[in-house]
């Protein structure tokens, strides 16, 4: 069994539930970034043994929240010693706009990832775009990249759409068949 890591932060709740939903469909362990912008006591550690670490954070201004920069920030140390190089990587993010500029927020996450010398995970899901489609189907919002979501901004977390949710628990559970296909 791989043992997969999600590291998120979540301003309002929205990521969060994001987080949850992935972590429920890898049968992995949450591991949140707090207010300001701090792992908890042996978060780092469980980082290094993970064999996939998925990343979110949502997107405000296009990017990543200070709270989860701070967090790429400090990862440096992994970086320079190389711990997390050769792990599986993936990454989610939530926007109250449908576009929102989440790629941008992916692309972060890819690029850190790729710093650390990763190995990057899309959603490997067909996004819902025929004309039958519906807001509340999987992959609507049609990533390939990693899972995105869309909540209105006066929306509160308990208020997302179950289609984004599925999407963020399947993408989950293509993460772990990943990881134990990539540990071989």
């Amino acid at each position: 069994m791989s043992k997969v890591i999600v590291v998120y932060h979540s301003g309002y709740g929205h990521t969060q539930r994001m987080a949850q939903s992935v972590a429920e469909g890898a049968g992995a362990q949450l591991l949140a970034i707090d207010a300001d912008g701090n792992l908890p006591e042996g978060g780092w550690e469980a980082l290094d043994a993970a064999d996939a670490i998925v990343m979110g954070s949502p997107t405000y201004m296009g990017s990543v929240s200070w709270q989860f920069k701070k967090f790429a920030d400090a990862s440096s140390k992994a970086w320079f010693a190389q711990q997390w190089k050769d792990k599986l990587f993936a990454g989610f993010t939530n926007s109250a706009t449908m576009n929102g500029d989440k790629l941008s927020t992916l692309h972060y996450l890819f690029t850190l990832a790729m710093q650390h010398g990763g190995v990057w995970v899309g959603t490997g899901m067909m996004p819902s775009n025929s004309k039958a489609a519906q807001r509340n189907d999987v992959n609507f919002v049609g990533s390939s990249s990693g899972a995105m979501a869309q909540t209105p901004s006066d929306a509160g977390a308990h208020e997302m759409l179950s289609g984004d949710l599925e999407t963020a628990r399947l993408f989950g559970q293509r993460v772990a068949a990943a990881a134990v296909r990539w540990r071989g």
